[in-house]
């Protein structure tokens, strides 16, 4: 998918092409368990890009391994996410949301041990990483 126009415009569209797992997570803000990603210990050099909408999010360069459980990186691509307060579960948080389609990614948090402080803390369900060739 190349541009808004060839977004799905209803929710029953998304779930038709999404996967379950992705849908849960990109569309219903859900979170897939610790250490269950597929793309947690990746180390492929190219771009992560959003899987519901195809946007390039995050340079492999800016991955780093934060013992979290789940693909970290220490950057966005510039413009590519979104922040958005998140005051749910008794805590306050700082959502990534894809700026091409409005899908949730993850969180964003001030712990990183890199230069710019930043902990990109993403669902690998939501990402798809297209290797530089």
């Amino acid at each position: 998918m190349d541009n808004k126009k060839d977004m799905p415009k209803s929710e029953d569209e998304w779930k038709k092409r999404l996967t379950p797992d992705q849908y849960a997570a990109l569309r219903g803000r859900g979170t897939e368990a610790p250490f269950s990603g597929k793309l947690l210990h990746e180390k492929g050099e190219g771009t992560y890009n959003c899987v519901a909408c195809g946007q390039p999010l995050f340079a492999s360069n800016a991955k780093f391994d934060s013992g979290t459980g789940w693909p970290s990186f220490d950057h966005a691509i510039s413009g590519s996410v979104l922040e958005i307060s998140d005051n749910e579960y008794g805590m306050t948080r700082t959502e990534i949301v894809c700026s091409r389609c409005g899908s949730h990614l993850g969180h964003v948090f001030n712990d990183g041990p890199t230069e710019t402080g930043k902990r990109y803390c993403l669902n690998s369900v939501c990402l798809d990483l297209e290797e530089k060739k």
